[in-house]
């Protein structure tokens, strides 16, 4: 061959290279991250450390972050009359002092990865998303009185969720089930939807449902590789906040990464206690088969456990004390929804005991049984919520008819907790699709929703499971 075609193909080879090593190269952090959409759900896979597990979050999930922060920075703005800016330096000022380092450094790469998609927010942002549960009405109601001012009065801590957890002679295989749904308004509920399957650096793995841009599940649903399966619901009308402690977001995590038992739980989400989000936590433990209720007030805290039984939620307080001394619920009133879905709970316990498993959890999260009117009707006192079709609403929370209610829905047993499976449900259980342009012409008090609000329609059950991938 002469040398001119020596050279020639030398000189192709060589700007061959030079292309390529122009060309970005793929980050190695997102080497072991993805994201598949089913059935309405964004099924997440994370992995690495702490920075690492952050920046793969941001990065894939950048879109729908973005989005989720100027919906949660909406209903502030609604109902608080104050900018985004003003909860931001809440979360620098008030909570990022009281996040551990691992947590500071998930944060911080959730915000990396965010920029390096475009999106402008940085780690107090990420923080302050976080902690839109604690924030408001928790610490806002705090600092109102600290300057003097009423807090406005529809804003209480809300409504969210029903759940249960049996064992024993409740249940078809005598091992755990656990089940519950979450209910908020639906301009940040359609947006609750993604499954997240986490193996962190330390502690135990994770599959867990949430919301875009949260380091836990906000609405807590969720298994871990060490046997500890994981709900709650919120305590009504709770108020009390404490500035000293530890985000309820942060505890929320640590505990379902660092729980081997339930003993672990209960020690986790007691230490530093900061009254955000308190909540009626219900918890099982797969590998001896006990569940427990925590009942996590701020100056009151009860445990409840048992291996043969059920416990349920429903946004009540259990403990009268508590209620009395946190809460202003009338644990007496049988027509609020809160006490409606209580009994109604407790009927579905008795008829099913020894017949409960995923399939009749999921039954359970679709009923639409109102045990106040003993009648079949969809509402704020049924399992199913459907406060947009109730004539009275909820209380100070929710007006009549107002866009909110039960937003999505999972189940698990100890079975598929063992290899770390559950089933989810995106929209509500029942099969009704929620459409925001007809509610909106019936009822336009609610238009201000309309900029944002999208509809809610109704998925299959669908099993999600960890993966490598």
């Amino acid at each position: 061959m002469r040398k001119s075609g020596i050279f020639g193909m030398l000189f192709v080879a060589l700007t061959a290279v030079a292309l390529l090593s122009s060309q970005p190269q793929a980050d190695k952090r997102l080497e072991k991250a993805s994201r598949q959409a089913r059935n309405g759900w964004i099924f997440v896979h994370l992995e690495g450390t702490p920075a690492t597990i952050g920046y793969q979050h941001g990065y894939l999930l950048a879109p729908e972050i973005a989005d989720a922060q100027k919906v949660i920075a909406f209903g502030f703005q609604h109902d608080m009359k104050k900018d985004w800016p003003f909860f931001r330096d809440a979360a620098k000022n008030v909570l990022w002092p009281h996040i551990e380092p691992e947590y500071r450094a998930e944060l911080q790469g959730i915000a990396d990865g965010l920029n390096a998609r475009g999106v402008k927010l940085d780690v107090y942002d990420v923080t302050a998303l976080n902690a839109f549960n604690e924030l408001s009405p928790y610490w806002f109601k705090w600092q109102e009185k600290q300057q003097g001012r009423t807090p406005p009065a529809n804003l209480t801590a809300p409504d969210h969720c029903s759940a249960f957890v049996a064992t024993g002679s409740y249940t078809k295989d005598g091992k755990i089930v656990i089940g519950h749904n979450a209910w908020t308004g639906y301009l940040e509920g359609s947006r609750w939807n993604i499954v997240f399957d986490i193996v962190p650096q330390n502690g135990h793995r994770i599959l867990m449902d949430g919301f875009p841009g949260l380091i836990h599940s906000a609405d807590d649903f969720g298994i871990n590789s060490a046997g500890i399966m994981i709900t709650e619901t919120t305590i009504s009308e709770f108020s009390g906040f404490d500035p000293n402690g530890i985000p309820e977001f942060v505890r929320a995590r640590k505990a379902m990464q660092y729980a081997s038992s339930i003993d672990d739980f209960v020690r986790i989400m007691k230490q530093g206690n900061n009254g955000g989000y308190a909540n009626n936590w219900l918890v099982g433990d797969r590998k001896t088969n006990e569940i427990a209720d925590l009942e996590l007030g701020l100056k009151n805290v009860n445990v409840w456990r048992t291996k043969d039984g059920y416990y349920v939620g429903a946004n009540f307080p259990v403990d009268e004390k508590l209620a009395r001394e946190e809460t202003s619920f009338d644990l007496k009133n049988p027509s609020l929804g809160q006490n409606a879905r209580r009994a109604r709970w407790n009927e579905l316990m008795a008829q099913y005991k020894g017949k409960i498993d995923v399939a009749a959890g999921q039954k359970f999260l679709a009923d639409h049984y109102d045990a106040y009117e003993k009648k079949t009707a969809p509402s704020e006192r049924t399992l199913c919520g459907h406060i947009e079709l109730s004539p009275r609403g909820m209380g100070t929370w929710q007006p009549a008819h107002a866009v909110a209610g039960a937003i999505q829905n999972k189940v698990t047993d100890s079975t598929m907790a063992a290899r770390m499976a559950l089933t989810a449900a995106m929209g509500h259980a029942c099969g009704m699709n929620f459409k925001a342009a007809d509610h909106l012409k019936t009822y336009p008090q609610f238009n201000w929703e309309k900029p944002l609000l999208r509809d809610l329609d109704a998925y299959p059950w669908t099993e999600f499971q960890s993966t490598g991938r």
